[in-house]
């Protein structure tokens, strides 16, 4: 039993992502999405569809790196069966969702790309991982029972057809934006690039610009701003004197992500703009 369960752990970690606060990065900004336009089971097709995409790039990414060793194939195939699976019939039925492929093509090249180099972990790959999942609060209210609750935002024209933009979803993929990145430089400042001093001066920065702009849009969203900037400094400080594992970060990074995600929720219809 002893010998054989870390090969069963290495063989799981082949099949599912081992970062579990990419899970709420990749779900909460589409569930939010969904909540402010009316949950719909178009939605939810939509939602599964996404998290396949999800699974298809991380397993592509490890296969990349590794420079197509074979034990990485299989998930490749298996989750690029799956995600065509469900996902041709989706773009069959709703081929309006292909207006949105040039963005996520381009975030996703940028993706590959960083995994083929070895640079996953770097800021540009960090910020396209951050554009793909924010963008998709904007994607869903297209398949929601109220698709703009707000009113019109912008319109764009692609493929022969006119695609509207919910106000309501392009503020919550704005806000997820900004919190995610925020949430990448606070991650650092505790991992990888805990003591450096550049790190955690440009993570407090990003928090102070974040609530000031939350305080101007709503009350609620500077209050989680401000949540976010205290954790960004008190952790940092409390790490330079005791030893906070991965862990305890993961877990107040999940914490923060549900506190933004009922910020968004309750927050962005409420915004005067």
């Amino acid at each position: 039993m002893t010998t054989t369960m870390p090969i069963a752990s290495r063989a799981l970690r082949r099949w599912i992502p081992d970062q579990h606060g990419a899970w709420a990065m990749v779900l909460l900004p589409a569930m939010a999405g969904m909540t402010l336009s009316g949950a719909t089971p178009t939605q939810l097709w939509l939602l599964a569809a996404w998290l396949l995409c999800y699974f298809l790039q991380f397993s592509a990414a490890r296969w990349l790196k590794s420079r197509f060793r074979k034990r990485y194939r299989k998930p490749v195939l298996v989750y690029g069966a799956l995600t065509a699976a469900v996902g041709v019939p989706f773009v069959l039925l709703h081929p309006e969702v292909l207006t949105w492929a040039p963005v996520f093509g381009v975030l996703l090249v940028v993706s590959l790309m960083a995994s083929w180099s070895r640079r996953e972990r770097s800021l540009w790959a960090n910020a396209a991982a951050v554009l793909a999942t924010a963008t998709m609060a904007t994607v869903m209210p297209l398949f929601g029972e109220h698709p703009t609750p707000g009113g019109t935002a912008v319109g764009f024209d692609a493929f022969g057809m006119h695609v509207p933009l919910s106000r309501e979803g392009c503020y919550a993929a704005a806000i997820f934006a900004f919190t995610q990145f925020g949430s990448v430089l606070f991650v650092k400042t505790m991992i990888r690039e805990r003591g450096r001093s550049s790190y955690l001066n440009a993570s407090v920065i990003w928090n102070v610009v974040l609530t000031c702009l939350g305080f101007a849009a709503q009350p609620t969203l500077g209050a989680s701003g401000a949540a976010l900037l205290a954790r960004s400094v008190a952790l940092p400080l409390l790490a330079r004197n005791r030893t906070i594992g991965p862990m305890v970060t993961g877990l107040v990074e999940c914490a923060t992500s549900l506190m933004v995600f009922a910020s968004v929720v309750y927050a962005v219809p409420r915004i005067g703009w």
